[in-house]
């Protein structure tokens, strides 16, 4: 009994003297990642995009978008505006590495936080379970998360959809491009409602600043200079860091397979891949080449735009782009399927659901809505220069003209609509 007694004592003394080293550890760190803090604060950029400014964000929150589209400058930016004290660190901190995320944002709410932001939470391991037991545990306190895809949700060992709510980051629209460039405000505005009066005069300037976004404005850090580096850095750390984590099964030879996809695209005049090809070429089997299309399209590298009422599980799609148009002038890529690219983005911003046309020769997408702000809810479209015919389309969107006349309508115009 004596001897029980004794070793118990023991214990208890040796876990007290572990959990005294573990909370001063934890403070240690916890003063570095404030000044971190601090500093990422201090050189947020004078001017925000409006998608975080016109936000109004949950107490748990999953932000999820591509990377490079500004989701720790909105997590911090709330955080700044917020009385609560909130504390943001990133699981990919090699600070961290041995840490505990159940530990560490315990540790960080003891100390009198409201709230902490967790960038690149995939990187922490047993992530889901831990966000779980912190939601659960801590249900008064702020718990914002950031991811590149909304994969995570269905990758995580906890409920976290019914916890969480999700909010998706897309790129910037030509209108937040003209905020970060003028500091100008505009109103949003349906480009197919012809009866309303268009938010601005499409001047000299204003048309010169769209070409500009078309090449390399739909991320903000195209004002750090660099963009066409810093768009391959991304890709590649996209590749070679996200994807892996949603299809862990991957191989050299599957990455390569990826790149060998960008590349198409990028020199392609018709967008479409040839699964049988691809399969026998690479070898690997038409689900493997699946699953890495849905994991290409959900961190924001492609677009899969299907045929109306599509909806088979596994599909290469009617066609396929980049998600993010500016790659096509970093790639030098055919100036028709860029336009096409564009056009499916600048719709898709706007809350539009873009398919391929059945039939080519009526047109090119048909867009299609919920939204009861939009007069239309089914529209077909045509896309192309000022010379493009609207064949048995309702408008034709031609990039090179300045005001919509008619049934045509300036590429332009459809930037307004996020």
């Amino acid at each position: 009994m004596f001897l029980q007694q004794k070793h118990f004592t023991v214990f208890v003394l040796y876990t007290g003297t572990y959990l005294l080293y573990i909370c001063i550890m934890n403070n240690e760190i916890i003063t570095q990642l404030e000044i971190t803090m601090q500093r990422r604060i201090a050189a947020l950029p004078e001017r925000i995009r409006l998608f975080t400014q016109e936000q109004s964000l949950p107490q748990s929150l999953l932000l999820t978008g591509p990377r490079g589209v500004g989701k720790t400058t909105c997590l911090l930016y709330h955080a700044a505006q917020n009385s609560d004290k909130t504390l943001y660190f990133s699981a990919d901190n090699p600070l961290l590495i041995s840490e505990s995320l159940f530990q560490l944002c315990s540790s960080i709410f003891m100390t009198g936080y409201k709230g902490v932001i967790i960038d690149e939470v995939h990187f922490a391991k047993d992530w889901s379970l831990h966000l779980k037991a912190l939601f659960d545990d801590f249900p008064d306190r702020k718990i914002w998360v950031s991811d590149s895809s909304s994969l995570v949700l269905r990758n995580s060992r906890g409920d976290l959809s019914r916890r969480f709510v999700s909010v998706a980051m897309p790129f910037l629209s030509f209108r937040e491009f003209l905020h970060l460039e003028t500091g100008a405000k505009y109103p949003k505005h349906d480009a197919f409602n012809l009866d309303k009066e268009i938010p601005l005069a499409p001047t000299s300037e204003i048309l010169d600043l769209f070409r500009t976004y078309r090449e390399y404005g739909t991320r903000p850090f195209y004002k750090d200079g660099n963009f066409q580096d810093r768009m391959l850095a991304v890709l590649d750390k996209t590749l070679y860091y996200d994807i892996p984590f949603f299809l862990p099964q991957i191989t050299d030879g599957n990455l390569r397979l990826m790149k060998a996809i960008v590349g198409t695209l990028s020199q392609n005049t018709i967008p479409r891949i040839q699964v049988r090809s691809l399969c026998s070429d690479w070898g690997i089997g038409a689900e493997k080449l699946y699953q890495l299309l849905e994991v290409m399209e959900s961190v924001g590298i492609i677009r899969i735009i299907r045929k109306e009422n599509d909806t088979k599980a596994r599909s290469t799609g009617a066609k396929l782009f980049f998600s993010d148009p500016a790659m096509y002038a970093i790639l030098s890529g055919k100036q028709g399927t860029a336009r096409e690219a564009l056009v499916a983005t600048l719709c898709a911003l706007s809350g539009w659901q873009v398919w391929a046309s059945k039939k080519e020769e009526h047109g090119d997408f048909i867009l299609t809505s919920a939204n009861q702000l939009y007069t239309k809810k089914r529209i077909l479209i045509e896309v192309g220069g000022k010379n493009k015919s609207v064949k048995k389309a309702d408008y034709v969107i031609r990039d090179d003209i300045d005001y919509p006349a008619g049934n045509a309508i300036p590429a332009w115009l459809l930037g307004m609509g996020f």
